[in-house]
This record gives C-alpha cells, structure tokens and sequence, in this order.
C-alpha cells in the first residue's frame, strides 16, 4: 500500500489525521505530514481517512498484495451473514 497526497490540494481540513492519526498527521495550521508506505494494520483507517478527504487529495495505491487481502477478509467477515435464519 503506497500513499500519495497532493499538497498543492490539500486544504488542512485534516479528516485524514483524524481518522488514522498513525498516518497522518497536521504540522502547524495548514502543512501535512503523512507516511507514504503506511503499515498493512492501518489499512482500514487509511481507506476511511482517503475517503473522507473532501478535496480528494489522497491517492492510495494497492499492490496485488493489498487487494488479495482485502478480498479474503471481505470473503470471511461476509461468511457469517447468511440469508436472514429464522425466529
């Protein structure tokens, strides 16, 4: 997983320090510091926080790596939800 911020856009609006604050992180008002090759463990925060960029000026790069993972853990945490089951 690699991490690209344009910081000619990046406003300081800071959603991204605040939802993976291992990551990113604001120096002063308006200047971000963030680690370009964040650990596997902080994918899902580091989804949420591109996410919530509102000028879209995080780009997350997945390996293959990245997105077999991200398919076997979608595949198990939808194995327990069946179709309804009943009362």
């Amino acid at each position: 997983m690699r991490l690209v911020v344009d910081l000619n856009r990046c406003q300081g609006y800071a959603q991204c320090a605040f939802l993976a604050p291992d990551v990113f992180a604001m120096h002063g008002d308006e200047s971000l510091l963030y680690n370009p090759e964040p650990a596997a463990e902080q994918r899902e925060n580091v989804v949420r926080a591109v996410a919530a960029c509102p000028v879209g000026a995080i780009l997350l790069e997945l390996s293959d790596e990245d997105m077999a993972d991200a398919v076997s853990q979608g595949a198990t945490a939808g194995a327990g939800a069946g179709s309804g089951g009943t009362r």
